[in-house]
């Protein structure tokens, strides 16, 4: 059986958009620098497999469509509620 690369996409939302757009995303070796990147900026990782194969088949600077909304909502309040707990603020 053929191992599956790991894939990782990074979101991106500000008020001016409808909906979180992608601005990175890979397999491989890109995945792991852009997961390499994100701890260096203490950016928060969650690992979904399903959101992430779904979410590595938009465009870069796609937002992303209504039938993930749920799905990346709930990782977005999960992070959220982390931050919280841990006293820190990111807006």
């Amino acid at each position: 059986m053929k191992e599956k690369r790991k894939s990782a996409v990074a979101l991106k939302y500000n008020k001016d958009n409808s909906a979180p757009i992608v601005v990175a995303k890979g397999r491989g070796h890109i995945a792991e620098k852009i997961i390499e990147i994100a701890k260096e900026n203490k950016v928060e990782i969650y690992e979904d497999e399903d959101v992430a194969d779904n979410l590595m088949k938009l465009e870069m600077g796609m937002e992303i469509p209504q039938e993930l909304y749920e799905a990346v909502a709930e990782i977005i309040a999960y992070i959220y509620n982390l931050n919280m707990y841990r006293g820190e603020s990111h807006e």
